[in-house]
């Protein structure tokens, strides 16, 4: 459980890591601190309005990865 609110700046570099790592298919920061992002070229385009919202987002991609990647063992 989180005990400080969501920065904006986190918010971004998270949003930011997942693109570059190819896991979102399009990522756009509007002026006013909203995201616009789509996990696919069909998928429909998500508005993050606020940075709660957008990590939000993130964990839900994480999870989504987490689930479908290969076990690893040692």
């Amino acid at each position: 459980m989180r005990t400080t609110p969501v920065t904006p700046a986190e918010a971004d570099a998270w949003i930011t890591t997942l693109h570059r790592h190819g896991h979102l298919h399009h990522a756009e920061r509007g002026p006013d601190g909203t995201w616009t992002v789509r996990r696919t070229a069909t998928s429909r385009p998500w508005t993050l309005h606020h940075p709660a919202l957008a990590l939000d987002y993130a964990a839900e991609i994480l999870r989504d990865l987490r689930r479908t990647a290969p076990e690893t063992r040692r």
